[in-house]
């Protein structure tokens, strides 16, 4: 299976697993951008995984990932920061991962889409709020945001260093996100998207690990390893 599918957001999306490609390992199968693979592989896995869900390379639009909370107005191609929204049918936006995880919004009621990267450090500047911020200036209102948390590294498997939660701590977030030195960042992300006025009913996530054989993950495999995306689409 190639993608998983939120059971919230009823527009092209999905969350890729790390099989049906042609990379040999250790980025094996479906890498969609772990930088030690081929290019060709790498294209060659993201025609296949991209011709599933009916969208073209070429309307894609996908970003060089700085661990920011930086939210960027889609457009095909590459371009810098750690999310992506848009109001304009036809593009595809995606965010890749292996260990942090990828964030999807959808408005259906004023068509509006948002993509985030939140590993710890976006996570603790509020990605997913700016997100949220950006999508309300394109149209998009709070009370009609759906929000779908993909898979990534669990609490269980992350911990962090103590100043990491003191910084966690600081910028205001429950102790409900950690547990001693371990890093929840899926509650955390969580906390954010409610703190921002979404509904509880609208926020669903996956709650899966990447250490998991499913899926790649950067801290599993010693940094060699491949990427998965999360993508939507209107």
């Amino acid at each position: 299976m190639r993608w998983i599918k939120s059971d919230n957001i009823n527009t092209v999306h999905g969350f890729s697993t790390r099989h049906g490609g042609v990379s040999p390992e250790p980025f094996g199968s479906l890498n969609l951008g772990g930088s030690d693979d081929s290019a060709e592989n790498i294209s060659a896995n993201r025609k296949l995984a991209l011709d599933e869900l009916a969208v073209a390379f070429d309307q894609v639009s996908y970003l060089n990932q700085i661990h920011s909370n930086i939210v960027c107005q889609a457009q095909p191609g590459k371009q810098t920061g750690d999310a992506l929204v848009t109001n304009k049918k036809g593009i595809a936006i995606a965010v890749g991962a292996a260990d942090c995880y990828p964030v999807l919004f959808y408005d259906d009621v004023n068509q509006v889409i948002g993509a985030a990267h939140c590993g710890w450090r976006g996570t603790v500047a509020k990605i997913v709020a700016n997100t949220i911020n950006e999508m309300k200036q394109l149209g998009a209102e709070k009370q009609h945001i759906k929000v779908a948390i993909g898979q990534g590294i669990s609490c269980a498997n992350y911990e962090v260093s103590i100043e990491v939660i003191e910084q966690f701590k600081t910028a205001g977030f429950t102790n409900s996100c950690w547990e001693d030195r371990q890093l929840n960042l899926s509650e955390a992300n969580k906390f954010v998207a409610l703190e921002s006025g979404i509904l509880p009913e609208n926020i669903w996530a996956m709650n899966r690990c990447t250490t998991e054989p499913d899926f790649f993950s950067y801290r599993r495999d010693n940094g060699k390893t491949g990427r998965m995306w999360g993508i939507i689409m209107l």
